[in-house]
């Protein structure tokens, strides 16, 4: 492996002239699972696509004759999903939601495959009050309003949480808008005030905050594709690669990617004030 590094060196270095083609070959494409199940009805969907090749352009391919369901692994209660062609995902039937402290199984069949996943719905931590803020211009900070969340972490395991910002009815849902957190410096984050200082808002904006707290699988896989995003694939960064899904195949052969995720919901609606004070 470091002798096909290095001549790998030299001829992207010393041999500028020539072009150097990666045969990265083509696979077949690989069913990619996004699943959120919460205890509010309106969050829940699985969305399934298909993997596309590195240089092809375009959306992924969607799957709509999936067979989706969600079990209440306590009970037995199984929730079935239909195809939604205006979302282009899979909702629950009856709009049924997810309990807090139960337990579900995740269940995709396609074709001869079936994958399954499990996961618990935690008890959400407190969630006092969202405060907004107008704040000057200052070094490594724009001018605008700023949103500080208050509550409190009262558990001592399973702390990863993730918040969600939909301003004016637009998810951020760049690279740089995934706001994860777990206990690693504490449990005391919300006591005194946790500031979002990444996100300036301006006046008469509409924001609604969701705070979700995830089982560890979940919250892995979006570390992980946090870090991917990042990746600028130059020569002091790993080698790229996809993150790991908590989706296991139960029967049949192939990979799988994506996540399950199950959470409580707390979210908070805010409205910017007309002007600047």
């Amino acid at each position: 492996m470091k002798n096909l590094t290095y001549i790998l060196f030299l001829i992207l270095f010393a041999s500028c002239q020539e072009e150097v083609v990666l045969d990265l070959g083509t696979l077949e494409p690989i069913p990619v699972i996004e699943a959120i199940w919460t205890d509010n009805n309106a969050m829940n969907q699985v969305k399934v696509t298909l993997s596309k090749d590195y240089y092809q352009v375009g959306d992924n391919e969607v799957v709509d004759d999936a067979i989706v369901s969600i079990t209440n692994l306590g009970t037995g209660a199984k929730v079935n999903f239909f195809y939604s062609p205006a979302t282009k995902k899979y909702l629950a039937q009856n709009a049924i939601a997810g309990k807090i402290g139960q337990q579900y199984e995740l269940n995709v069949k396609m074709g001869e495959k079936e994958f399954v996943s499990q996961g618990t719905i935690l008890e959400p931590p407190v969630l006092d009050s969202v405060v907004v803020e107008f704040k000057e211009e200052r070094l490594f900070r724009e001018e605008g309003y700023y949103l500080t969340v208050y509550g409190k972490i009262p558990f001592t395991e399973d702390n990863n949480y993730r918040i969600r910002i939909i301003e004016n009815d637009t998810l951020k849902n760049s690279r740089f808008d995934y706001l994860l957190f777990d206990d690693s410096f504490g449990t005391s984050i919300l006591d005194n005030g946790f500031e979002l200082s990444g996100f300036p808002f301006k006046a008469n904006d509409k924001i609604r905050l969701e705070l979700f707290r995830l089982n560890q699988g979940a919250f892995n896989y979006l570390n992980q594709l946090v870090s991917l995003l990042f990746n600028d694939g130059g020569l002091f960064s790993p080698p790229p690669q996809n993150p790991q899904s908590n989706i296991k195949l139960r029967k049949g052969e192939g990979m799988v990617l994506g996540y399950f995720m199950t959470s409580p919901l707390l979210s908070e609606t805010i409205q910017v004030p007309e002007d600047n004070p």
